[in-house]
């Protein structure tokens, strides 16, 4: 999910600043420019951590800055198919709950949730069960499975991430452990 990974990108320098071309002053114009923003191949730009080298200027007709190409690492969150995460609910809607992910939230369909029936309700923002006293609402700790992703690099808000909690492992954390002391209670009585 989070790596670490060197990148490079070209950026401006403002002519305010040309006397002080820095690693320093390089790497907070890159974070400017690159943090939050999502690429389809390192994922979402958390933080640019050290720049490691600066090339030659290059100065572009009617453009005041000179820009230049910087070698650099960076924190890049990328969630992968398949990857089993932990998360908190951060909104609970009709058709099921978003879950954050990281610097991200993913979408866990009411259908992706429980073989029980989950009614939605609003007054509590949970998703509560008709057949037992389960229910899934805001800041509840989740297990959940990366099963979709589509990156959308020009509006990171546009991207989606689908998960599912149906498989065995993979719930609320209050519905795991209880699950877990059934187990032992019942090994225990055997």
């Amino acid at each position: 999910m989070y790596k670490r990974v060197r990148l490079k990108d070209t950026v401006e320098v403002p002519p305010r600043h040309l006397a002080d071309v820095t690693p320093e002053r390089v790497k907070r114009l890159l974070q400017d420019k690159l943090e939050g923003r999502m690429d389809e191949e390192v994922g979402s730009i958390v933080s640019v951590t050290n720049v490691h080298d600066i090339g030659d200027g290059a100065v572009l007709p009617n453009r005041p800055g000179v820009y230049y190409e910087a070698e650099f690492d960076a924190i890049t969150f990328d969630p992968q198919m398949q990857e089993v995460v932990d998360g908190t609910v951060v909104e609970v809607v009709e058709f099921g709950a978003f879950v954050g992910i990281g610097p991200v939230d993913g979408l866990l369909h009411v259908s992706q949730i429980s073989d029980e029936y989950l009614a939605y309700d609003g007054e509590n923002q949970q998703l509560a069960s008709t057949e037992t006293n389960r229910t899934l609402g805001v800041g509840d700790e989740i297990r959940v499975r990366i099963v979709t992703k589509s990156i959308d690099e020009r509006n990171p808000r546009d991207s989606k991430i689908g998960l599912t909690a149906k498989q065995p492992g993979l719930g609320k954390h209050g519905w795991l452990e209880a699950e877990r002391q059934e187990r032992e209670a019942q090994m225990e009585g055997n």
